[in-house]
């Protein structure tokens, strides 16, 4: 077995160790979400913790860890006599990103249960991680039914397993802890809601810092056994410090003044509900507790609201995390400290790396006391570089490059959709055959069998119960009678923009409108779990200015710092359109794409492709419609004499086009609802798309 880095060898990360230790402290608290980037020690330092939780004593035997002197009434595998229990260290349970919903609640065999009428069931991930701790890496790319399962459960303590009437209920109490990096794509505010605290992580820039997190790692990896033994002294005080915090948690008196201080820091950040108020009580105690003292102070509000609200305030996605400590120090100085009560000397405790809000976190054994662990001791990889403008364009439409313009205020859209039924990722988006929705039929299971069609079952089986010998009322089952029930729901889908941002289009009214469109569809997008894209072209060349994401953080950045200017390269936007629907469908085949494409139609150049720009964009467009690809074409051209250009490429995709008077911020949306096929029919130049039958 592997010898897992010590928690206490952590390099800095201040609030990431406190945040995790309060939770072994008290697992009430709701557990810990970590956002960060790549390499800052997010996973190191959770699966280092599991080494400080104390042991637990379980009843033998029993594989939901039930507790000797207080077992589960409930328990499959029960009733429990009285007896003495089994000591074994807490478990750290990893939950992987593509694990299925039997594999994380537990599977129930219905063939038993219909044939034999017995609750056969095999415990998953959540009968494991009761009483340890329950991990998530990448917890923003789990699928959204699976994190309302494991959100439902870290609150009821319990989890439910219902398979068309036959249930199964179990203790499930555990301490979560999910990390993810932001730039992937981000929760849902209601999911985010769910996490008793946030801490947001970065790699130190300060090279002494650095230093100090490559000479541990590789002494780590030079001798890890040895490496630990090193940290054995510093593991087993801290580990002691959290035996006598939970201990002390019990005696700890959270008074009226601290009561009053959380009620105004939460109504004076305007947070939504009443579960931050709960979290910011439980963590203050927590606090105090492990600070060895019985009352709650000032200090340890502050704390509890600097890790348990920034992820609160988000009214949308738009919206950056954090919290402004000025105005927080305001709210609170109004209040008076509740007075300490005399306290018995705590345990020994390390260097108080929080700055005295707390009550400190470990020691790191002489060590910096800054910079990060070494999960990954690469340095961070570095953020795309923006597009740098491309030189004046002399001779064509729009001249030199001019100023980036703002995006027009992101609006509420209409529904999105593609036609057909697809087979995509779990979504809110279009049709698809799914794991979850409505039952539409039924067919005979690939493998196990996960979602029974009781009716279809039943039909299958009826005939055969005189040959089997039936006697009494029991249905004589057998496996090949069993049915999969087939499922419709919904699915995510690609929207990719492909926008003119040569001279032609440096209006700012346009530009702005197009920005803003982009941004309100980006924003559905993410409540719907889809992914958008945005190719821009101009000067000489096209680039992909947004790689399909579902990060609106990163699209708003991208798009507000987007310039205008110079030739109008169409042809070579249309090809690099195809280019990455081309890799997205080698990456993910079953994700449909909708490409909508935003010029005036003048071909002035053909980049370093070369030959007749206008000849190159009919090519480019054609190859798209070849393929299938849903399209619409939002025509930008004004004024009094009109060349139809848009409408010419429109017919080239097989695509239906929109004028410019309908690109409007609250207009947009409904065109890309009403393209309901790009390969059905071919609109005239300047028709509005209307919805296929």
């Amino acid at each position: 077995m592997t010898t897992p880095y010590p928690f206490t060898a952590v390099v800095g990360q201040t609030d990431l160790r406190l945040a995790l230790l309060l939770n072994a402290v008290s697992p009430a608290v709701g557990g810990v979400l970590v956002r960060g980037e790549k390499g800052t020690a997010k996973s190191t330092a959770v699966r280092a913790l599991s080494a400080l939780l104390p042991q637990v004593d379980v009843v033998p035997g029993c594989r939901f860890s039930c507790a000797p002197a207080a077992p589960d009434p409930a328990c499959p595998d029960g009733p429990h006599e009285p007896g003495p229990g089994a000591g074994r260290p807490a478990r750290m349970v990893e939950l992987p990103v593509g694990a299925s919903e039997d594999r994380l609640v537990g599977a129930l065999d219905i063939e038993r249960a219909l044939a034999e009428g017995v609750k056969a069931f095999e415990p998953g991930l959540l009968a494991d991680a009761h009483r340890g701790i329950l991990y998530v890496d990448e917890v923003n790319l789990l699928h959204d039914h699976l994190i309302d399962l494991l959100l439902d459960a870290a609150a009821m303590g319990a989890s439910y397993v219902e398979r068309e009437g036959v249930s199964v209920r179990h203790a499930a109490r555990f301490l979560l802890v999910g990390t993810m990096n932001p730039e992937e794509g981000e929760l849902r505010p209601q999911l985010l809601d769910r996490f008793g605290l946030t801490v947001e992580v970065a790699a130190s820039r300060e090279p002494a810092q650095r230093v100090e997190v490559v000479r541990r790692r590789l002494a780590y990896e030079d001798d890890p056994a040895g490496f630990a033994a090193r940290w054995t002294g510093d593991e087993s005080e801290v580990r002691a410090r959290v035996v006598a915090a939970r201990a002390l948690l019990p005696q700890v008196r959270l008074g009226d003044t601290a009561l009053l201080q959380i009620a105004a820091t939460c109504a004076g950040f305007e947070v939504d509900g009443m579960r931050a108020d709960i979290v910011m009580a439980r963590t203050s105690t927590a606090l105090a507790a492990w600070a060895g003292r019985t009352s709650v102070l000032k200090e340890d509000v502050r704390q509890a609201a600097l890790l348990a609200l920034p992820h609160r305030r988000r009214r949308n996605p738009f919206d950056a995390p954090g919290l402004d400590e000025d105005k927080l120090d305001e709210i609170l100085d109004g209040f008076p400290d509740e007075e300490p009560e005399p306290e018995p000397d705590p345990e020994p405790e390390g260097p108080d790396d929080g700055g005295g809000d707390g009550g400190g976190v470990p020691p790191q054994g002489g060590g910096p006391e800054t910079g990060h662990a070494p999960e990954e001791t690469a340095a961070p990889e570095e953020t795309a570089p923006e597009p740098q403008p491309s030189a004046p364009q002399q001779g064509g439409a729009g001249g030199a490059e001019q100023a980036a313009v703002g995006a027009a205020e992101p609006f509420r859209t209409k529904t999105l959709s593609v036609p057909g039924l697809g087979e995509g990722a779990a979504g809110r988006r279009s049709r698809a055959r799914t794991a979850h929705g409505r039952t539409t039929g039924s067919q005979r299971p690939r493998g196990q069998l996960t979602k029974l069609h009781l009716a279809a079952t039943v039909h299958a089986a009826a005939p055969h119960q005189k040959a089997r010998g039936r006697v009494g009322r029991g249905l004589v089952v057998r496996r090949d009678d069993l049915r999969q029930a087939t499922r419709e729901g919904r699915e995510g889908n690609l929207v990719l923009f492909c926008v003119d941002a040569s001279g032609s289009m440096a209006a700012r009214q346009r530009m702005g409108a197009v920005k803003g469109a982009v941004l309100s569809l980006l924003l559905d997008a993410y409540q719907r779990r889809d992914k958008v894209g945005l190719i821009t072209f101009r000067g000489a060349d096209a680039e992909l200015a947004l790689p399909p994401t579902s990060s609106v953080d990163a699209a708003a950045a991208r798009l507000e710092k987007l310039p205008t200017g110079g030739r109008t390269p169409l042809g070579p936007g249309l090809l690099k359109a195809h280019e990455v629907l081309r890799i997205e469908r080698l990456r993910d085949p079953s994700r449909r794409p909708l490409l909508v494409v935003v010029t005036d139609g003048r071909a002035t150049s053909a980049g370093a492709v070369g030959g007749d720009p206008r000849e190159l964009s009919g090519r480019s467009a054609r190859l798209l419609a070849a393929e299938g690809i849903a399209s619409v074409v939002v025509d930008c051209e004004s004024g009094p004499v009109r060349l139809g250009l848009a409408g010419a490429l429109a017919a080239d995709l097989g695509a239906p086009a929109v004028t410019l008077d309908g690109l409007r911020a609250d207009s947009l949306a409904g065109l890309v609802k009403n393209v309901r096929t790009a390969v059905t029919h071919t609109a005239s130049p300047n028709s509005i798309p209307r919805r296929a039958a």
